[in-house]
């Protein structure tokens, strides 16, 4: 019998069937969300994927001023840090509009929440604070809200400012800025934060590690450096859950003095990193190089002033920069070549648009 017709009518049903997916993934829709810290709101847009363009929805209100935010890995839920009072704000994300629903609020008691991220199961929320320099971890449950009481805080040191936690979920980074001037290096069980062996990557100048990711692929780290307008590459160990740095590069021009880092993401694509630089006023990129993950330099873009946050819709399209200087917001088209951030669109946020993300529900 001759089976290969057959055959040849499977490959070419999978092939429209991935065509299809392909076109249905890159013309959905996304949600664009920034905590706007003054007014006490967090403001939503729907995102067109095929020009980048934003269009207001609506506010959300939070009972202070809202600072970073973080995602569950099933897209469904939104965390929000309340930065004057130290609350963690809980959020279904309405699949048909991306309005945000309440769920819960919890009343920490510390001050001034740095960073939000959930492990990669989406069971825990994982926060550190830069006053007190502790690390918290709250148990996530069924209905997408995060509840007391905590199941871990753990101190660390000073000016705690990220959280990365490796793909195993097993081994977690706490990067400090000045004075901390570390990355903290933990093991993560159960939703319990203890110390690993070493248990800091220490430095020889004030650099002012603030935020860390860990890359899918390359068994490396990346860590901007707030203090030293620079950019770090770790080498990641898998066994002992440790980081070793073999490479910084500057963020700013060789002549360029003052400013201070703040954000860095990783592209979607895993070939590009980015990070803001305040009062340079820019956004530096790296081409990451597949094999070493070392970096290079493909220089710095404009931006509006004082750039605090970005993000990437989650094709890596686009890229959106907000100044929390003079209260707009920068849409970038990105060349998937080059890494070249190219200007589309300009918008007024409100007063200082503290945080933005990038949504596609789930």
């Amino acid at each position: 019998m001759n089976f290969a017709p057959n055959l040849y009518c499977d490959v070419f049903a999978a092939f429209i069937f991935y065509v299809l997916y392909l076109t249905l993934r890159n013309t959905r829709w996304r949600c664009f969300y920034t905590s706007r810290c003054s007014k006490k709101k967090i403001s939503w847009y729907r995102v067109d994927p095929q020009t980048g363009k934003l269009a207001l929805q609506g506010n959300v209100p939070v009972p202070g001023e809202p600072s970073v935010q973080g995602v569950d890995p099933s897209r469904r839920f939104l965390y929000a840090a309340i930065r004057s009072t130290g609350q963690l704000c809980s959020f279904r994300i309405d699949p048909q509009s991306g309005q945000l629903e309440h769920l819960h609020t919890i009343n920490t008691g510390l001050e001034d929440p740095a960073y939000m991220a959930t492990d990669h199961m989406g069971r825990y929320l994982i926060t550190p604070y830069y006053a007190s320099g502790k690390v918290t971890v709250y148990a996530i449950g069924d209905d997408g809200a995060a509840r007391e009481p905590p199941l871990s805080s753990v101190y660390t040191a000073p000016h705690a400012h990220g959280f990365a936690i490796d793909q195993s979920n097993r081994y977690a980074f706490v990067p400090h800025t000045c004075p901390g001037n570390s990355v903290w290096q933990l093991t993560f069980a159960d939703g319990i934060l203890q110390s690993n062996t070493p248990p800091r990557v220490e430095f020889d100048r004030e650099v002012g590690p603030r935020h860390l990711h860990i890359h899918p692929d390359n068994g490396c780290a990346y860590s901007v450096n707030e203090q030293d307008n620079s950019v770090t590459a770790y080498r990641f160990d898998p066994a002992s859950g440790t980081l070793t740095p073999f490479q910084t590069l500057s963020t700013v021009p060789g002549d360029y003095q003052g400013g201070a880092c703040a954000r860095m993401e990783l592209h979607p694509s895993g070939r590009f990193l980015y990070a803001t630089n305040r009062g340079h006023d820019s956004l530096a990129g790296f081409r990451i190089y597949p094999q070493s993950g070392a970096l290079k330099s493909i220089g710095q873009f404009p931006t509006e002033q004082n750039p605090r946050s970005f993000h990437f819709d989650p094709q890596g399209r686009f890229l959106y920069a907000a100044g929390e200087s003079n209260d707009r917001l920068r849409a970038y088209r990105l060349d998937d070549q080059s890494g070249a951030l190219d200007p589309l669109h300009t918008y007024e946020t409100g007063h200082v648009p503290w945080w933005v993300q990038v949504v596609e529900p789930g």
